[in-house]
């Protein structure tokens, strides 16, 4: 029996480091990233296969490794899932006995976001975009 996917893409890639504006200057000269100050990462655009009308991006970005924002992990990388129906991800984990982060259920402008921790505490964010309009 094939099950449908949970996931559906990486939307992003997140890591810390001891001094991020340096490590952004370095891939911004040897790899050419254009890298947006404001928020310290990038966007790579693509399209979607079947529906090459459709665009979407995975971000790269790199965070202070002082930054909250990864815990309770204590390792220093984050992957973003892109997910079709959060909800309903975040329901079956919860079922299976995966941790689920009390803060997940933020919705905003950018999307609906949740947390988990996977079975060697990675923390992981799912991401649902945000509905076109």
């Amino acid at each position: 029996m094939k099950t449908k996917p949970r996931v559906t893409g990486i939307d992003g890639i997140f890591f810390k480091a001891q001094n991020p504006k340096k490590v952004q200057a370095w891939y911004r000269k040897h790899f050419g990233l254009a890298i947006d100050s404001a928020w310290g990462g990038c966007a790579f655009e693509w399209r979607v296969a079947k529906a090459p009308k459709k665009k979407g991006s995975t971000v790269w970005s790199v965070f202070d490794a002082a930054t909250g924002y990864f815990k309770p992990s204590k390792r220093p990388f984050m992957i973003n899932y892109r997910v079709a129906n959060w909800q309903r991800v975040l329901a079956e984990l919860k079922k299976e006995g995966v941790w689920i982060d009390p803060k997940s259920g933020e919705a905003s402008e950018f999307g609906k976001f949740g947390w988990i921790m996977d079975c060697e505490g990675n923390r992981i964010e799912l991401w649902e975009p945000p509905r076109a309009k």
